[in-house]
């Protein structure tokens, strides 16, 4: 478990490389992306981080609906009386996050991509095989600012699922990019900006179309759900993401 405060009231949690995000103001706090559910019991210690409580909790934002985001989304609802929110294209995989679509057969990957053993296996022992989804949600807008803790930008761009947005704050600089665009594959290992590979992607093509909905933003600072931060602003890490292609 690592815990950072990458940009002022912002926490980002990391464990079995999987990221989880908290947004702070005066209102409260948002979680964004609600990982694996052995994260459930580190999140105290991630709010804490941005001085807040669990008790200061308003909302849990979704970038998609897939089973290593939805993690402890149900825990959430029902502890913390909190709605979870979601793109209506993803509403139907947030209550069956292991219904996913994906391009390519998933079991080769661990045969071609050694390196991604370790990293698979540190999410199954975190809950990834016991993720339960959630069938009472709230409905993003893209283009819209939603009014939760943080006041994110809701930016649509689908392709990794039908219904993936990323959350924009302008006056931070910051994108939290979901899965659109990651710094680390958890399907081969490989880092630096790119998408995830077709194992988990339902339209590569689609995906890397979405991506200039995120150069767009201008943001400094990239958070993405799986690796590190990337400082070195949107546009280059669509640029690099582009180059690297799908896998």
């Amino acid at each position: 478990m690592r815990i950072s405060v990458p940009a002022p009231g912002v926490a980002r949690l990391e464990h079995a490389y999987v990221n989880c995000y908290v947004l702070a103001d005066d209102r409260g706090a948002t979680v964004v992306d609600a990982g694996l559910p052995r994260m459930w019991r580190m999140l105290p210690r991630l709010l804490a981080a941005v001085d807040r409580t669990p008790g200061d909790v308003r909302a849990v934002v979704l970038t998609h609906a897939h089973f290593d985001h939805v993690g402890f989304a149900r825990r959430a609802m029902r502890d913390l009386h909190v709605d979870v929110w979601v793109h209506p294209a993803d509403a139907r995989l947030a209550a069956h996050p292991y219904r996913y679509a994906h391009e390519n057969p998933r079991a080769a990957y661990p045969i071609r991509h050694p390196r991604a053993l370790p990293i698979l296996g540190a999410m199954v022992a975190a809950g990834a095989a016991r993720v339960r989804g959630v069938t009472v949600v709230r409905s993003l807008v893209p283009g819209t600012r939603l009014k939760v803790p943080g006041r994110p930008d809701v930016v649509a761009c689908p392709g990794h699922t039908d219904g993936h947005v990323a959350l924009h704050l302008p006056d931070r600089g910051v994108l939290l990019s979901g899965d659109a665009l990651v710094t680390l594959d958890p399907y081969t290992g490989r880092t630096g900006p790119r998408i995830v590979a077709g194992a988990a992607t339902a339209d590569s093509a689609l995906n890397l179309a979405s991506l200039d909905a995120l150069a767009a933003t201008g943001a400094h600072l990239v958070l993405p759900g799986h690796g590190e931060p990337w400082t070195g602003g949107a546009a280059e890490a669509v640029r690099r993401a582009r180059a690297a292609g799908p896998a």
